[in-house]
């Protein structure tokens, strides 16, 4: 019992504090103000890591390489961290080292795609529901790039706007194709 309640809040910090770096580099990406009150807390929660880290790993053009190598150690942190609950306490065998580098690549990965799904599903409902609400125009910032191209792939629906639903869709099979290849790396 104890090792499924330490579990499951293991995957939850971990969790929500991948998703937290991986905004910070999307939102580096999409040049997000700084000063937006939803950038000042990606800043708050992950300063404290990225800020050391971007001395050694600078940014470069629209990509946080400070912030991708974070969430990727975050990853691999969780995953060392989930084994050791899992396992009562007995460390991975040095011949797992490669098969959880790419296993953490992989969860951070998928961590992208949970961010998507969340994000895309956040804004629909609210689209429908308070679509004047302040948090929209950061999920519109957010999702565009991502929106539309799918919208000018899909024909005209008039005022029906499909292309979230085709993003969620592509967004879970990914996850499902990235889970898989986690699973065969650790030889699972």
């Amino acid at each position: 019992m104890a090792r499924e309640v330490l579990g499951f809040l293991l995957d939850v910090l971990f969790q929500l504090f991948g998703i937290a770096l991986i905004l910070r580099a999307w939102a580096f990406a999409i040049r997000l103000h700084p000063f937006n009150p939803w950038s000042q807390v990606l800043f708050k929660v992950t300063d404290w890591l990225i800020m050391p880290l971007r001395r050694i790993v600078p940014a470069s053009g629209r990509i946080d390489w400070s912030s991708i190598l974070a969430c990727w150690v975050a990853a691999l942190a969780y995953l060392w961290l989930s084994w050791l609950v899992a396992m009562g306490g007995l460390t991975p065998d040095t011949n797992l080292l490669g098969p959880m580098l790419l296993a953490g690549l992989l969860t951070s990965i998928k961590w992208l795609f949970n961010v998507i799904v969340w994000m895309t599903l956040i804004q629909a409902v609210l689209s429908w529901i308070n679509p004047l609400s302040p948090i929209m125009p950061v999920l519109y910032t957010f999702t565009a790039p991502l929106l539309n191209p799918i919208r000018r792939w899909l024909p005209r629906t008039g005022g029906l706007d499909f292309s979230p639903l085709v993003l969620l869709i592509l967004a879970q099979v990914a996850m499902m194709v990235v889970n898989h290849l986690a699973y065969a790396s650790l030889g699972a």
